[in-house]
């Protein structure tokens, strides 16, 4: 099955902003979006969605180290991206 686009992806993304999620080492965050603009609540740094673009390229992966050298924010990108309702099956 192919992957959906990055803009459909991000749709997802968007509409599960500020919903509990959880890093890969299980420390909760929310995010919020603006734009092309992911925010996690853990942090004041921003991450873009060509970064997930990036990431959802290579989805499935086992875990953020696997992208920590090509996207910003891997611990946050790996499990939005791996979470049901951002996923839905698709890869």
């Amino acid at each position: 099955m192919a992957k959906p686009p990055i803009d459909t992806v991000w749709n997802r993304i968007r509409a599960s902003a500020g919903k509990p999620f959880e890093t890969k080492t299980g420390k909760p965050f929310t995010y919020t979006v603006d734009g092309n603009v992911f925010r996690p609540s853990r942090t004041d740094y921003q991450i873009s969605k060509a970064d997930f673009g990036t990431a959802l390229a290579l989805a499935p992966f086992e875990g953020p180290g696997i992208v920590s050298d090509t996207v910003r924010g891997p611990s946050y990108i790996w499990p939005v991206l791996h979470d049901s309702r951002i996923r839905q099956k698709d890869w």
